[in-house]
């Protein structure tokens, strides 16, 4: 859903002004990835990203950058302290895997269920190891963060446990677009006649089922018209919707006519949809080492175990869980770009440019120790909430549905397979893959699974 890369106001002096406001990675660039394969098809990627052994490595779904973590007071904490507490919160996430079909499970959700392990596993010390178990709370406590930005979601708890387990990581360290991620398809246009794709023509309403005929043309009707905000229709056969999961939480009673039927629109209704942004800040000077590219934020007074604030004008910022360094400074200048999730990140949307700007330049200061650090010169972020088209980033399974709900979702319309007029409406998107929602894969995948049914019915032998 949306641009995958926006161009930066032209009058931030960066090298090449890129932001990636969308997609930022490719998720596991292996031969089974196919935007990987286009991608090196294509040569757009860098030579690091091809190389062999980083096809194979195993990332987890966790971009493996080399990180230092700045904890709340002001101090980078030691490194065998946060890996050993990341070490164990990945033991804990890979077993949250493993209840896929399970009669009896010990929670409902991914979060409850980690909250209940993180119990048992750290327990009460005695004594002086008080300081440092809070310490690992602190940092278990981000590691679940980290879990929402990736799920989508505003807290693990929304996270089904049993689902959780199907989602599939492919190998390969995850690598970005040197030229933007919209490289990709702005090579995949270029195969397209001219003027063959309308932009800027949002669509009002999806009439299917109906019988609707060309000015002066009686001879044929089509099932399907579209018609756009700006008045203009189309008539087709057949209509692949690809729109955003949030968005059809929101409009799908409006915009399809006749409505959809009770069970996909449970599905909709079922299925987790949540926000994900960026805040990028740019600097004049780096404060950061060149080697460190991953600068992760630890509050040490959070626990896990501890209930959430839910004031979120004071403690929004507190869900940030760090900066990605945008490499290489050459091309970006010196760039972070912070991850937020959740409702966090959408009253972050409602803020001013300058608020923003003032509550991260705060952020660095107290995680630095430095109450001089200067304030970043530019700052730019996502705002995927606000965004009407598609009301927040991606999806996931959230409790209360299952894998299921995601195949629902993606089968066409009519439901009857014998209807003289088949597949009226197809639906494509991240959100209709059933092992690879959320990233952009499992759209591309899903949209050439649509294609093929076509395929399939064009290519079918008519009555003898």
């Amino acid at each position: 859903g949306g641009p995958a890369a926006a161009r930066v106001t032209p009058s931030l002096p960066t090298a090449s002004g890129l932001a990636e406001v969308g997609a930022h990675w490719i998720h596991g660039p292996s031969p089974g990835n196919p935007v990987f394969r286009l991608a090196t098809r294509y040569g757009l990627l860098g030579p690091e990203a091809a190389r062999e052994e980083n096809q194979w490595a195993e990332a987890g779904g966790h971009p493996p950058l080399p990180s230092v973590a700045y904890g709340s007071s002001g101090r980078v904490l030691s490194p065998q302290v946060v890996s050993d507490a990341r070490d164990l919160f990945d033991t804990l996430l890979a077993s949250a895997r493993a209840f896929r079909g399970v009669e009896e499970l010990p929670a409902p959700s991914v979060g409850e269920y980690l909250r209940a392990e993180i119990a048992r596993r750290v327990p009460v010390l005695e004594g002086g190891e008080e300081d440092a178990r809070r310490l690992r709370l602190a940092v278990l406590a981000a590691c679940l963060k980290l879990e929402c930005c990736i799920s989508g979601t505003h807290s693990m708890d929304l996270v089904a446990l049993e689902p959780f387990g199907e989602y599939v990581s492919l190998p390969g360290l995850d690598c970005t677009f040197p030229g933007g991620y919209s490289s990709l398809p702005d090579r995949m246009l270029s195969a397209l006649p001219e003027g063959i794709v309308l932009l800027n023509k949002a669509v009002r309403t999806i009439r299917w089922r109906g019988s609707f005929r060309e000015e002066g043309d009686e001879a044929r009707d089509f099932p399907v018209q579209v018609e756009c905000e700006d008045g203009d229709t189309f008539l087709a056969d057949h209509v692949i919707v690809t729109v955003p999961l949030g968005f059809l939480k929101e409009r799908h009673q409006h915009f399809f006519q006749p409505p959809l039927p009770e069970r996909k629109v449970e599905a909709i209704r079922r299925l987790g949809f949540g926000t994900n942004n960026k805040i990028f800040l740019e600097f004049e000077r780096p404060f950061w080492e060149p080697q460190q590219q991953l600068l992760e934020v630890v509050w040490e007074d959070e626990s896990p175990l501890k209930e959430p604030s839910t004031d979120l004008e004071a403690n929004w910022f507190k869900k940030l869980i760090g900066f990605v360094v945008l490499q290489p400074p050459e091309q970006h200048g010196h760039v972070l770009c912070g991850f937020i999730a959740g409702k966090e990140s959408e009253y972050m949307e409602t803020l001013s440019d300058a608020e923003v700007l003032g509550t991260m330049t705060h952020v660095l200061r107290t995680l630095t120790g430095n109450p001089h650090l200067p304030a970043p010169r530019s700052m730019f972020r996502s705002q995927w909430h606000s965004a009407p088209y598609t009301r927040g980033s991606y999806s996931y399974v959230a409790v209360g549905s299952s894998g299921d709900d995601i195949d629902v979702l993606a089968q066409p319309l009519p439901e009857d397979p014998e209807d003289p007029r088949p597949l009226q409406l197809l639906f494509a998107g991240e959100a209709t893959h059933r092992t690879f929602y959320s990233t952009t894969h499992g759209a591309l995948l899903s949209g050439w699974r649509e294609a093929e049914r076509l395929n399939q019915l064009f290519e079918a032998p008519g009555p003898a």
